[in-house]
């Protein structure tokens, strides 16, 4: 006897078919090594942890390494922040023209000041970069940054987000990616192999 297919299963069939496709291509971006096709073109306003306006030029000009997180974050950001203050200070002055930017993905508690107290305990070298929540997320979607506010059981909130670095050329394009924990050498390695040797 031959099982009858509702056109419901069906349906549920190709949905999953298109969730899984566009997940594989998300992990895909994700793990890839190689730049974008194009720079970083979406336009925005922020402003850093001093207060000065940013926008989408900070992305050109010089290299520079960048990290979405929030200060309220309890290991993954403040870990990464100071893998990255001692990267920079390993690099000695070939890293000179490296930047380096913190993104908050949780504007509503990282103001400037927040920001400012925040990254200064790392090192003197990270600008923290804040603002409101709509130009925050046209950063957060044009670099495919996920963030997403959990809540608590205490009643508070707190983020889910990517933990991945990213490795940025002059040209404002992407030139890899540094997974949380990286080994220090490998970070040393890299960053000079994609951002430094490019940009002398």
């Amino acid at each position: 006897m031959t099982k009858r297919v509702s056109p419901f299963m069906l349906l549920g069939g190709g949905v999953a078919a298109v969730f899984v496709a566009a997940l594989v291509g998300v992990m895909a971006w994700v793990a890839q090594d190689t730049p974008r096709a194009s720079p970083f073109n979406a336009r925005f306003s922020l402003v850093d942890d001093r207060g000065n306006p940013v926008d989408q030029s900070l992305f050109k000009g010089a290299p520079s390494i960048v990290y979405f997180g929030y200060t309220h974050c309890p290991e993954v950001c403040p870990t990464t922040l100071f893998e990255v203050a001692d990267w920079l200070k390993e690099l000695g002055p070939d890293g000179k023209s490296l930047r380096a930017y913190f993104f908050t993905i949780d504007p509503a508690r990282d103001t400037p000041d927040v920001m400012r107290s925040y990254v200064t305990a790392f090192t003197d070298r990270i600008t923290g970069i804040t603002g409101t929540e709509a130009e925050m997320k046209k950063v957060i979607d044009g670099w495919m940054i996920h963030a997403s506010k959990l809540p608590s059981s205490d009643g508070d909130y707190h983020m889910s987000h990517t933990t991945s670095l990213l490795l940025i050329g002059a040209d404002g394009r992407l030139k890899g990616m540094m997974p949380y924990g990286i080994n220090e050498d490998e970070a040393l390695k890299k960053i000079r192999g994609s951002l430094l040797r490019q940009n002398s």
